[in-house]
């Protein structure tokens, strides 16, 4: 039995937008889908945006967004309204070729190591409608706690917090 690859947690690297950017937008309708521009641009406006590397290739990440960002996001504007500090994950994916080997955990805990001095809440918000049970099972089992609703008419999401302790 052979072990399994290890998964590298780092930063954002401006080349790596080319393989993050159809990695997000295969993860539609989990994730909004974005043009180069845009990811690029909420990227820089990301109070971090980490990768998981994966025998030395990009194989998810984890875009989050800290309070006082102009986003036009009714999600990011409910959080907003109800949290005064927080790290919010915008998005968070994991490339198909690559699920099942930790990666998502992996890069929440180091998003948790990076927040735990900071007064921050780590949030995020899964989708209720579409259902997305794999992710509130994953979320739940980080900690994460149901904070409230937000029904959009085709969409409803679930907002959900982890303390940071």
């Amino acid at each position: 039995m052979t072990n399994p690859s290890p998964v590298t947690i780092r930063p954002y690297r401006e080349s790596d937008l080319a393989t993050l950017l159809p990695m997000n937008n295969a993860a539609v309708p989990a994730v909004s889908e974005l043009t180069d521009t845009k990811f690029a641009a909420l990227i820089a406006d990301a109070l971090v945006c980490l990768v998981a590397d994966l025998d030395g290739h990009p194989a998810g990440f984890l875009l989050c967004l800290a309070e006082g960002q102009n986003y036009d996001s009714p999600n990011y504007a409910w959080v907003s309204r109800n949290r005064q500090r927080f790290a919010y994950t915008d998005r968070i994916c994991v490339g198909e070729n690559a699920r099942g080997k930790g990666i998502g955990e992996a890069l929440y805990r180091a998003l948790f190591a990076l927040q735990k001095d900071s007064g921050r809440t780590v949030l995020c918000e899964v989708n209720e409608r579409p259902p997305n049970p794999g992710s509130m099972k994953f979320h739940s089992r980080l900690g994460f706690r149901e904070i409230g609703r937000l029904d959009h008419g085709d969409k409803a999401v679930v907002f959900l917090e982890k303390s940071n302790d």
